[in-house]
């Protein structure tokens, strides 16, 4: 598959409005958080005392926080912090389960059973409490919050490739590639793998929305990312206890992860009627 093939379901959904407006708004926050430090001539971690609590003006379009920082500037810097912890987590979780989900799916067995037994019990927690005890294992902090969400979604991964895996083995390719001696892992990594990767790659993007929401709330409870690193999640904790003074604080970085959320799943919704995955599973 060539990067053109790659690029055209996405391309496809940004032609149905809500695939578009969704689509802007992620760009929009993406090239604030990678351009960051030329969008705003403030330091997100620079305090001015004198300066605190300003509402909305020339020199701080979003005004300041209690240690007079510019929340614009703590804004995007944020979104830098949440949204590449989010990413790079979900793509640990993703390599993971595809694999071991494949593995299992692909050789049966004793394997099967065991990754089987395994996932369904971590499955079996929610995300959160997952997260929380990893935390409190690995530490708070950008690593601790990598390990969670990262662990915390492996088990959707590996059972959505385990079962994309099962229901394509026995395709007639698969016993051709085996007829002409191709080993497991060629089998595995140049076949199958390919073939499961539509559904599981539109399921890591709407994860991803849950993964922002989750690291905002190990940043709320002081557990992501630490001072003075800014994180969504930490500036809304931060803004809790100046809620009737300056409710920007708290307002502006809660309606970024609404916002961004939202659009991840809109976004996401229309990825799945480019692809036509819900048609396709109807079909086999």
């Amino acid at each position: 598959m060539n990067m053109a093939a790659a690029l055209a379901p996405a391309a496809t959904a940004l032609r149905s409005p809500k695939g578009a407006i969704a689509g802007g708004w992620l760009l929009l926050v993406i090239l604030g958080a990678i351009l960051a430090p030329w969008l705003t001539p403030y330091g997100y971690d620079v305090q001015n005392l004198p300066g605190a609590f300003q509402p909305p003006n020339a020199q701080h379009w979003l005004g300041t926080d209690e240690f007079g920082r510019d929340l614009l500037t703590r804004l995007l810097y944020g979104a830098r912090t949440s949204l590449s912890v989010s990413a790079v987590a979900i793509g640990i979780s993703v390599t993971a389960g595809l694999i071991l989900g494949a593995v299992a799916g692909y050789f049966g067995g004793r394997l099967d059973r065991a990754v089987t037994v395994v996932v369904d019990l971590t499955w079996s927690f929610p995300e959160i409490l997952v997260a929380l005890i990893l935390v409190a294992i690995v530490g708070p902090g950008v690593t601790g919050t990598l390990a969670a969400i990262g662990v915390a979604y492996l088990a959707q991964f590996t059972r959505l490739a385990r079962a994309q895996i099962m229901a394509i083995r026995a395709e007639t390719y698969v016993e051709a590639a085996r007829s002409l001696g191709a080993s497991d892992a060629f089998i595995l990594f140049r076949h199958l793998i390919p073939n499961t990767l539509s559904p599981v790659l539109v399921a890591a993007m709407l994860a991803t929305g849950d993964a922002i929401i989750l690291e905002a709330t190990l940043g709320f409870f002081g557990l992501g990312a630490q001072p003075p690193i800014p994180s969504w999640g930490a500036m809304m904790s931060s803004g809790t206890a100046q809620l009737f003074r300056a409710p920007g604080i708290i307002l502006f970085p809660g309606l970024c992860v609404a916002a961004t959320v939202v659009a991840i799943n809109l976004y996401g919704d229309a990825l799945v009627r480019a692809l036509d995955i819900r048609s396709r599973a109807r079909t086999h």
